[in-house]
């Protein structure tokens, strides 16, 4: 099937549901994007960005990949970061997880998937720096869970070692870059309790001057 006719249907429905409540809502919207928000989340279908913080298009800048992960060799993560930082003038950063990943999951495993194992790879890292943490747990489902945690801290000190956060910093911008996790099974959200808001919180060796 060419042309896929429902997702169509649904969007004129959706199109005309927003314009209900705010005739002018789409005419305000492609003048600008002013968000406040960066959000770096995994590609999972289950895990919407907007639909799960109940924010309008407009409101939370987006980037999505398997397993959430900041990569310093990834341009396109990069280039939306450089973007969201210094043109949009975001003031949080948010990686945010997901229990349940399947990303994590594969990584956890010694399967061979193909292209992708070059990706997992970085997930496999993150095991590795923490390895001794996982030794008293039980279950697989334990550790899947610590993993998607864990996870989610390395990214956000990711994403403060690069120079696009460090150079905002030095400039005296506000920007504050948070690691959150969502469950799936009942849809609500957990701070893992890093933020982390300026150059002084990140470890010594990665502080550029």
């Amino acid at each position: 099937m060419r042309i896929l006719k429902n997702l169509f249907e649904k969007n004129r429905r959706w199109a005309d549901k927003i314009k209900e409540r705010d005739p002018d809502f789409f005419a305000k919207l492609s003048r600008q994007q002013n968000p406040e928000y960066l959000w770096i989340g995994c590609s999972d279908s289950r895990v919407p960005a907007n639909e799960i913080v109940d924010m309008l298009p407009g409101e939370i800048f987006v980037h999505r990949n398997i397993a959430n992960l900041v990569i310093h060799t990834d341009l396109n993560c990069l280039s939306v970061i450089q973007y969201a930082v210094e043109v949009l003038k975001v003031k949080h950063i948010i990686v945010c997880g997901h229990y349940g990943c399947g990303g994590i999951r594969a990584a956890l495993g010694n399967k061979e998937h193909g292209l992708i194992d070059n990706w997992l790879r970085n997930i496999k890292d993150v095991y590795r720096f923490h390895q001794d943490k996982f030794e008293s747990l039980q279950t697989e489902q334990e550790k899947i869970n610590l993993l998607c945690e864990l996870n989610v801290i390395e990214q956000v000190s990711n994403i403060c070692h690069t120079s696009i956060v460090q150079g905002a910093w030095k400039a005296g911008q506000e920007l504050d870059v948070h690691g959150w996790i969502y469950s799936i099974e009942d849809g609500i959200l957990k701070d893992l309790n890093v933020c982390i808001t300026n150059i002084d919180e990140i470890s010594q060796p990665y502080r550029l001057r």
